[in-house]
């Protein structure tokens, strides 16, 4: 396949910095973003609700955009409910946490590794658990301010880098009392890749700041056997119309050009959103680094 179509899911708009990798290493793809955004945040779910949250988006993406593969770019999604996903739909499905697991594996001289996360992700320790898997010793701590001042802009604030400074002390202590040496800071939130070049700022000389979000782009390359393209030819639409299903009872027949953005390489952008379309756009395309294009509304039930 030259042209692939590639969907992207997210309970927010987050993981729009996997796709922004994404379209750096697979440039020739075609992608359907969809954020969940009227019923997140998972994180204050239950395992067995974000399940059917995201077996319903993937389904989404799969059965009525016609993705031909799905990467799973939200860290809280990818820990509990990667099974039902993969359950839920007949094409290969990447997450982003063993990816960046792995490369911290690639990465660490030590073995011991610092995690920064959500809460939920930490209190699934599904990273502790995948760097264990990979000899590794991971050293977990949640960070929720950093969300809502990435969300702010405060990228490149002293608030955020006081803030970062108080986590990191705390997480160095913790690996200090376990007499471990950590050399590699996982980011493990899909908000935190705005954040790098403030923590790498911060950070000890020396220390590895790993982007998972880099890292499952890269994976997803060799894993789907997507190798980048410099010469990225024909988007995959032309100027048939298509008919699609928006929700249930409600079919839409459009142009292939509606609501699509088209990059420098050729390739399409189609974002969905279940809520606040508005803000998705705003927002969106700074974690993107480009216009999101138009968002569309899309209802996936209760």
């Amino acid at each position: 396949m030259s042209n692939p179509t590639i969907g992207v899911f997210d309970s927010g708009f987050g993981g729009l910095t996997v796709l922004r990798e994404l379209l750096r290493h697979i440039p020739q793809a075609n992608y359907k973003f969809l954020g969940d955004t009227a019923r997140l945040p998972y994180g204050s779910k239950s395992r067995r609700t974000i399940a059917k949250y995201a077996a319903e988006s993937a389904q989404f993406l799969v059965n009525e955009q016609g993705a031909q593969f799905l990467v799973i770019a939200c860290n809280t999604a990818s820990a509990l409910a990667l099974d039902a996903i993969q359950e839920a739909v007949p094409v290969p499905v990447l997450g982003v946490i063993q990816p960046g697991a792995s490369a911290a594996r690639a990465a660490s001289q030590t073995g011991d590794v610092l995690v920064i996360a959500t809460d939920a992700t930490v209190q699934s320790h599904a990273y502790a658990e995948a760097c264990k898997a990979l000899g590794l010793h991971g050293i977990e701590r949640a960070c929720p301010l950093l969300v809502p001042l990435v969300e702010e802009g405060w990228t490149d604030h002293p608030v955020t880098a006081e803030v970062f400074r108080i986590y990191l002390n705390e997480l160095q202590k913790d690996a200090a009392s376990a007499n471990l040496h950590p050399d590699t800071l996982v980011l493990g939130c899909t908000h935190y890749p705005l954040l790098r070049p403030l923590i790498e700022k911060i950070v000890p000389e020396g220390m590895q700041v790993i982007d998972s979000a880099e890292a499952t782009a890269a994976k997803a390359a060799s894993l789907f056997n997507l190798q980048p393209t410099t010469n990225p030819g024909h988007p995959i639409l032309t100027g048939a119309p298509s008919v699609r299903t928006l929700h249930a009872g409600v079919v839409e027949t459009s142009s292939p050009s509606q609501g699509w953005e088209t990059t420098e390489a050729g390739s399409h952008i189609h974002c969905f959103a279940t809520d606040s379309v508005e803000k998705f756009e705003r927002l969106g395309s700074r974690f993107l680094g480009r216009p999101t294009g138009k968002v569309e509304l899309v209802d996936l039930g209760g």
